[in-house]
Order: structure tokens, then sequence, then C-alpha cells
């Protein structure tokens, strides 16, 4: 099955979302399709720097904020075979210039009201994205890794551990938290580590590094890892590279110890969910303040 992978942009005023029109023939036909910002990410680049320089391309704007806010998956069928597509999403502010097609791609833009895209032609891969971004009650974006055989464990060796980290004034007082949960749903282990001055992005990776290390002590084998970082989860299940240097002993160390797990995968939540974890955190930081 081929994958292809794609940056998006949910570009908002007021209640009104940016859709593009495409050109290529069907530039006044009544069944042209419009779509969000969409683009390649050229070999080198980052995501983010991807994202704005398909929407000054393709408009004219620069950006004046960018923030990651969904990574989906789907699959579709093209011709007689299966594509897998990977749509990396951003909720984009534009600058103050207004919006003008400078592309020979797209004819025409329109801010769609939120209540009429329903209404549009849509071409499928925006459609997809609308749907899964604003039906999904919860943010899950997880890659199951499996290790050696693949030889079912019985469930006192599964678990679900939420892990967090941060920092007050990053960099400044930091700590990590964990909260396993067995397989029956009842909590196992919870705790926290006081880090000293550190960063909220180096923290969330000492979180997981703990709660890896917990699991390895607990004799656990197949672990889903929570967290409420989505860089650090993406950057997990390969979605990002770790460039930083900072981090990148740390995530030597996380690598290593994923190998002594028969599976695990990592899976983004939203805060709330993972409010025992933060608690740790916050626990460990007030006892040493």
């Amino acid at each position: 099955m081929k994958q292809r992978i794609r940056v998006t942009a949910i570009c908002k005023k007021d209640d009104d979302v940016l859709l593009l029109k495409r050109a290529g023939g069907r530039i006044d036909s009544v069944e042209a399709d419009f779509e969000l910002p969409t683009g390649k990410i050229i070999f080198g680049e980052q995501p983010e720097e991807a994202m704005a320089r398909i929407l000054y391309e393709h408009t004219g704007v620069q950006t004046a904020s960018l923030q990651l806010a969904d990574v989906v998956t789907f699959t579709s069928l093209e011709g007689s075979s299966q594509l897998g597509s990977l749509y990396i999403i951003y909720e984009v502010k534009l600058g103050d210039a207004p919006v003008k097609i400078v592309s020979e791609r797209y004819s025409a833009y329109k801010w769609a009201p939120s209540r009429e895209i329903d209404n549009l032609p849509l071409d499928e891969a925006t459609m997809m994205v609308l749907q899964i971004t604003s039906t999904k009650g919860v943010e899950v974006h997880s890659k199951v890794h499996r290790i050696g055989s693949e030889q079912v464990m019985p469930a006192s060796d599964a678990a679900t551990i939420y892990t967090d980290g941060g920092s007050r004034g990053n960099p400044g007082p930091s700590g990590l938290g964990y909260y396993i949960v067995g397989a029956d749903g009842r909590e196992i282990k919870r705790g926290g580590e006081f880090l000293g001055m550190s960063n909220s992005r180096l923290a969330e990776y000492y979180g997981l590094k703990e709660g890896l290390e917990q699991a390895i002590e607990l004799g656990l084998k197949r672990v889903n890892f929570m967290s409420d970082s989505l860089m650090m989860v993406n950057q997990m299940n390969g979605v990002y590279q770790v460039k930083n240097k900072d981090l990148m002993q740390v995530y030597t160390d996380v690598l290593g110890l994923l190998s002594k797990l028969d599976s695990y995968s990592f899976t983004h939540i939203p805060r709330e969910r993972n409010r025992e974890a933060d608690a740790e955190v916050n626990r460990v930081i007030d006892e040493n303040t």
C-alpha cells in the first residue's frame, strides 16, 4: 500500500475557514473542488516550515502564528490499490495582508462559514480531515510497535502508563510524574521526581523514561504510554525527528529501554485525561520549592 504525507492548514477568521478552489480545467465548474491549504514536505524541511511555505506560495500571506493541532491517518482507494494518507494539521493565524491567489494550482479562495462547509464541493481528503478533527471527542494518535514474536502475553503483563513533565518558568523548577494502570483498570503505582532546573520538553522525556523504568521493574511487557505532549508522541511515532541536542541523550536512553518490552504504543491524550500524572508533577515541584 502506498502512503503519502501532507501538511494542511485550518486558517480561521472568526468562525470562517479558508478554503482554496482547485484550478486545472475546473475553474468555472460548479463541481470544482475546494480544499484546505495542503501540500508536500520538501526533503530537509520540518513540517511547520513546509506549512508556512505552502501558505505563502498559494496565498501570498505570511503566517502570524502556527500551532500543531492534530495528526490523522486514513486509507482510501486509488484505482485498484489502497492509498494510506497521513495529514499533519496546523491551526494557523495569517498575517494582516489580504489573501490572494498567487499560484497556478488554485483559481479562487473562500472564507467559508463553518456551518456551510458541509454544503460545499470538498475534495475527499479535506472532507476526511474535517470530519476526523471535528468529531473526535478525544485525540488519539498511536502506533503499536512489536518486538520479536507475536506471542500473546497474559493480561498481568499489560498496562497503561500515563506520563507527564512540567516546568514552572520553562526553564525553571521542573518535575516528572507517572501513573500506571493495569489491564483490569486498577491503579498499580504512581509517583513523581523533582528534576531541578530544566525545561518542559526535557521534563516530558524524563517522565517517559521514568515510566519505562517503572514498567521494566514491574515486569510489564505490553505497555501503552499516554501523554498530553503531542510533540513527544509524534516524535516517538516517527512523525517528527528529534533534533534538539538537549533531548538526544534521554531520547537514546528511551529507545534502549523500549527494546526490553515485547510491544508498546504511544498515544496522545488531552491534558484533562492526564490529571493523575500531572498531579504528581505539581506535587514534587511544590515539595521542593
